[in-house]
């Protein structure tokens, strides 16, 4: 059956590329599935069929229509889950550090989806279609911590509204560079696209959207410092590009860190420790904990505490 939904264009996204605002806003939605239902002239703006270069003005309105998903082609492997919480609508899984979410050129097999299929088989939700079965929301391939997984179409609707409403309770933990003289602080920072390198995100007031970031010390060390953070918003790499334009760039991070490096991290040290939802079905609200892992407690026991 298809799915209709409409979106109206704010200041914000006003000047942006229209598949690239539909990736940022409508949860749930890849960049190649967007440009697919371009292609298929499934996406209108103001009435009138659109192209992905298509450049957006404030009050524009924008209509998908998404079609049935399609078969999914990705191929089951057993790869060993973490799963905190599953029942009949949804799964919230551990993620380890350096898995990918779902499968990308370069990336087809070894995913998370890959090894969802393998364990829940023909139950997952498939609205985005065939790469990304279940799947309502990401955390990068170098961040570790908890992600929750849709089982089906009802369980996919109503966590992905919670997402678009910023309803989820998402706390990290983090080590980054440098000393917090305060010991809880608010980032409240627009981030958009950066306009000299469209692969990161940055603080900027052209073509943002709104974005807040909590952050309280756990521990000071000698040159870092332990941050606990709550997201308010959840902008692709919010925490990773709010420390950055605090000068404090979490340890490890190859896109917003220093050029040297911390090497053995293999990515930043970043982890998403606490997850809190709404169950789409049963109203009841849910949070789950995932312990720090071992990369992150290794790093730790390897820092001089300040004295």
């Amino acid at each position: 059956m298809e799915e209709r939904r409409r979106m109206q264009i704010d200041a914000a996204l006003a000047g942006e590329r229209l598949d690239r605002a539909l990736v940022d806003e409508a949860a749930g939605l890849t960049r190649s599935a967007v440009q697919k239902l371009l292609e298929r002239g499934m996406i209108t703006v103001n009435g009138k069929p659109a192209t992905k270069n298509t450049k957006l003005k404030n009050g524009d309105v924008v209509e998908m229509t998404l079609p049935e998903p399609q078969e999914i082609t990705a191929r089951p492997e057993a790869i060993p889950l973490d799963i905190v919480y599953e029942d009949s609508d949804l799964l919230v899984v551990n993620k380890p550090k350096g898995m990918v979410v779902h499968p990308a050129p370069g990336h087809t097999d070894g995913t998370l989806v890959n090894a969802l299929l393998a364990h829940c088989g023909d139950s997952l939700s498939g609205i985005n279609g065939e790469l990304r079965p279940g799947i309502v929301h990401r955390i990068d391939k170098d961040t570790s911590g908890l992600l929750i997984v849709a089982k089906n179409d009802l369980a996919h609707h109503g966590l992905a509204e919670q997402i678009q409403v910023h309803s989820f309770t998402r706390e990290y933990q983090a080590v980054v560079y440098g000393a917090f003289k305060q010991d809880s602080g608010t980032v409240d920072a627009p981030i958009g696209r950066d306009p000299n390198d469209r692969k990161r995100m940055t603080v900027t007031h052209q073509h943002a959207r709104n974005a807040v970031t909590h952050y309280r010390v756990k521990t000071r060390y000698q040159g870092f410092t332990h941050l606990v953070l709550r997201l308010e918003t959840g902008r692709t790499h919010q925490i990773r590009v709010h420390m950055a334009h605090l000068g404090h760039p979490v340890a490890g991070d190859p896109v917003y860190g220093p050029k040297k490096i911390i090497t053995r991290l293999e990515g930043q040290c970043l982890h998403a420790g606490k997850i809190g939802f709404i169950h789409p079905r049963s109203g009841a609200y849910l949070e789950f904990e995932a312990p720090l892992p071992e990369y992150f407690t290794s790093f730790l026991r390897g820092l001089t505490p300040q004295e």
